[in-house]
């Protein structure tokens, strides 16, 4: 039974919790069967379990499986809300979710959620925060740090709420140089402010040109630790929001875009990524930087507590943890 219980163990640890579910344990044995309970996020993973037991008959039965056909589907209700790795504000951020993201409800607990976003990035959500179905189809994004909604197209009108770097939203109407749009209320903002969806850069070198622009908005937006928008964020969140904003899906974290990018070489050009790795920490990547060409890096720094600029070479802290350099644009 040991022997059985460090095999779960070793399988659960090799497990990503941040995109996959396996909390495995013996509930008992009887007459030659070995009966399991716990939580699986999809059915495959209960092959891995008869591959590695095959000498055994196992009872799955009371293992819950999560991911299922007819599983209820919502959006961010609100205009910013955390994602946890458990259900409680009193953990640290996994991550950050924008009004209109749309997630599977895998489980519930009390008021809140596990979800599963469109990229497999699993999580824990105030579900009060949250709206049934789906978001309207988006038109526009945000592409500053964040601004105000007002009531009226008048910056002496009221104040509605505040929208944040990268949220999805539908453009009803404009008036000279302000548009009125629909997110977690309906308001005015400046539309120099907004980029329509299908206003994407075509070409490598519209896509790098942008990424400067993109890239200086955000300096001195300061540094926090989950976070993906202008009011605050981390080194991987905002290189996602960057490519984003350019049209390029990404992964979440440091450690999953170093193994998602192309591997390239110097030299460097605008928009390659500069990955970093920490000893104290057990993940191989735990830092990620844009180049603005050459060595010359932004990124949301800890040590500097924000998106600042740093010159990889010159600045010895980074020079001793770098690893690699990768690129989704080529």
């Amino acid at each position: 039974m040991t022997s059985i219980q460090s095999k779960l163990d070793e399988l659960a640890s090799q497990n990503d919790n941040r995109t996959s579910v396996f909390d495995i344990q013996i509930q008992g044995t009887q007459n030659g069967t070995l009966a399991l309970r716990g939580r699986l996020l999809d059915e495959s993973q209960l092959e891995i379990l008869s591959h590695h037991f095959r000498e055994l008959k196992l009872d799955t039965t009371s293992i819950q499986i999560l991911r299922r056909s007819d599983l209820p589907r919502m959006h961010i209700g609100t205009n910013l809300t955390g994602l946890y790795e458990r259900p409680t504000f009193g953990m640290p951020l996994l991550s950050e979710l924008h009004y209109g993201t749309e997630l599977e409800i895998l489980d519930e607990q009390g008021h809140w959620v596990f979800t599963r976003q469109k990229d497999g990035y699993l999580g824990w959500a105030y579900k009060p925060y949250l709206e049934q179905g789906f978001a309207a189809k988006a038109t526009h994004r945000l592409i500053a740090p964040s601004y105000e909604l007002w009531a009226q197209p008048d910056v002496t009108s009221e104040i509605i709420t505040r929208i944040f770097s990268g949220t999805s939203i539908v453009m009803e109407e404009t008036d000279g140089k302000w548009a009125k749009v629909r997110a977690n209320k309906t308001g005015w903002i400046p539309s120099s402010l907004l980029r329509a969806l299908s206003d994407k850069p075509e070409s490598i070198e519209e896509k790098r040109k942008m990424l400067i622009e993109d890239a200086k908005r955000m300096i001195g937006v300061p540094y926090l630790w989950g976070g993906t928008s202008g009011n605050g964020i981390d080194c991987s969140g905002f290189v996602r929001l960057l490519h984003r904003w350019v049209g390029v899906d990404v992964p979440r974290d440091a450690d999953m875009q170093h193994a998602a990018a192309n591997p390239i070489e110097p030299p460097f050009e605008v928009g390659d990524l500069f990955f970093f790795a920490e000893s104290e920490s057990k993940r191989k990547i735990t830092h990620v930087g844009l180049s603005l060409g050459g060595w010359k890096m932004i990124h949301s720094s800890r040590g500097r507590n924000g998106v600042y600029i740093d010159d990889v070479q010159e600045r010895q802290s980074l020079k001793e943890i770098y690893v690699s350099a990768g690129s989704f644009l080529r």
